[in-house]
């Protein structure tokens, strides 16, 4: 069978993509986390001293949700449903981090946890910052620093 002929057996045998209801779903799943953190948001806010307080907190406290959901096996159920939507929240970091941790501990804490861990983690901090840096740097010469 040519390359041709497998691509367009393929493209028939093919199930459709439901995008509708998948774009649906994952803005109602990311909605719910984003109105979850609105919640902790607020009441972390009467507590704390600072809004920047206040909010690191908020971040702390979702990313924790996020890594108990992981670890009880409720995460990949929302995330199945939710995609994008549960993918994109820090919660969703959180998952990828936590199922990592989970997925390797048997290697050990520091061979297999903790590095596996920082193979799914390293590459986000590292474009993360460096994002942030070229960003911060765009807005110095914007601005005048330079």
């Amino acid at each position: 069978m040519k390359p041709q002929e497998y691509q367009q057996l393929v493209r028939e045998n093919q199930p459709p993509r439901a995008v509708a209801k998948n774009t649906l779903m994952a803005f109602l799943v990311g909605g719910l986390i984003s109105l979850v953190g609105q919640f902790v948001l607020e009441f972390v806010s009467g507590v704390e001293r600072t809004t920047n307080e206040a909010a690191a907190v908020t971040l702390a406290i979702m990313i924790l949700l996020g890594s108990v959901l992981t670890g009880l096996g409720v995460y990949d159920k929302i995330a199945e449903k939710g995609g994008a939507g549960a993918a994109v929240p820090i919660t969703g970091f959180s998952n990828t981090i936590t199922a990592a941790a989970m997925e390797f501990r048997r290697e050990g804490f520091i061979l297999g946890m903790g590095a596996k861990m920082f193979v799914i983690a390293g590459p986000v901090l590292v474009f993360g910052i460096l994002s942030g840096f070229v960003v911060a740097l765009i807005k110095a010469v914007v601005l005048g620093y330079f």
